[in-house]
């Protein structure tokens, strides 16, 4: 299913003000990992945003992950108050691990060993 145009301008306001959000609390940087917010995707309802993390050079993303669950309170509160006027009701976050980087590397890896055994 497309997005509308409205969830294309409400996640586009969440990635936004969640990434200032990430960099004011020190979430930018947790155990040597750099997280970054990959994307940001909304229901049609606009009640639930899936946040999607990129996570670089973590040695335990479910980890990393668990520490920025454990702040979701924090986060939503910061949130709300930022966008109190451009939405009616706060969605509810949830934050997921994006590891297409991951398996870019590993599919180069791949692509060197078997270039290395022709």
């Amino acid at each position: 299913m497309q997005e509308g145009k409205r969830q294309k301008q409400v996640a586009g306001l969440i990635n936004e003000e969640l990434t200032l959000i990430f960099q004011k609390l020190g979430l930018s940087m947790i155990d040597g990992a750099l997280v970054s917010i990959s994307s940001v995707k909304i229901t049609p309802d606009l009640l639930e945003v899936r946040v999607y993390l990129s996570l670089f050079q973590a040695k335990d993303p479910q980890q990393v992950l668990h520490k920025i669950e454990e702040k979701a309170s924090v986060i939503k509160r910061e949130l709300s108050a930022r966008v109190k006027h451009q939405l009616r009701r706060m969605p509810e976050l949830k934050y997921f691990i994006e590891d297409t980087l991951e398996q870019v590397f590993r599919i180069e890896e791949l692509f060197k060993k078997i270039k290395d055994q022709e």
